[in-house]
């Protein structure tokens, strides 16, 4: 039980290993940073759940993935601007005692998420 998340290239089909991402709790406008991490080579937070079952509480997340600087460190050619710099997805937990997997499917023009198991 706790929260944790996965993030897939699919550009390439691979896990997004060497992406940065940052956790925050958020209460309306207001984010508050928890944690910075960059993803392991199974494109995992390396440290294993970003919160146990024990400190998952209810209330409102937000999970930032630096998609543009991945990317570019893939060495794929991006416009200036980049279409997306930044994934923000922002999200609830009502229920503590279950799990919450936030995975993220990512190409440089497209994100896809759902709440995994």
């Amino acid at each position: 039980m706790g929260l944790s998340t996965h993030v897939l290239d699919t550009m390439h089909g691979t896990p997004a290993g060497g992406m940065g991402v940052a956790l925050y709790t958020t209460e309306g406008e207001a984010a508050t940073l928890v944690k910075r991490f960059v993803l392991n080579a199974d494109g995992r937070n390396p440290d294993g759940l970003l919160y146990d079952s024990a400190t998952l509480k209810v209330g409102t997340y937000r999970l930032v993935f630096e998609v543009q600087a991945y990317f570019r460190a893939k060495g794929v050619a991006l416009p200036e601007p980049a279409f997306l710099n930044w994934v923000s997805l922002d999200f609830g937990v009502a229920d503590p005692r279950q799990h919450y997997h936030v995975p993220l499917l990512v190409t440089p023009w497209s994100y896809s998420t759902y709440r995994g198991s």
